[in-house]
């Protein structure tokens, strides 16, 4: 069994909710992480780019359409694996 990996954010009133990552993926040399909130389910899932701001991880919720519709053909790639 592996072990579950867990992240936590604030949401938009402050307060803590913890995201499980799902899947992390390479899209056109960029990192992202699929997060899915531990009280929900992975149908609930976010893509987040991560990019590297002053050598720590940041997290951005990909809102582009384009981008967004890439991640999504790359997670369902990676899903028909598993």
């Amino acid at each position: 069994m592996t072990e579950r990996e867990i992240m936590a954010f604030k949401d938009e009133s402050g307060e803590k909710v913890d995201f499980e990552v799902v899947a992390k993926l390479k899209v056109e040399s960029k990192d992202y992480m699929i997060l899915a909130p531990l009280d929900g389910n992975e149908e609930d899932a976010f893509a987040f780019r991560v990019d590297i701001e002053n050598g720590k991880p940041v997290y951005n919720f990909v809102e582009d359409e384009k981008e967004f519709e890439k991640v999504q053909n790359q997670y369902k790639a990676y899903t028909e694996k598993e």
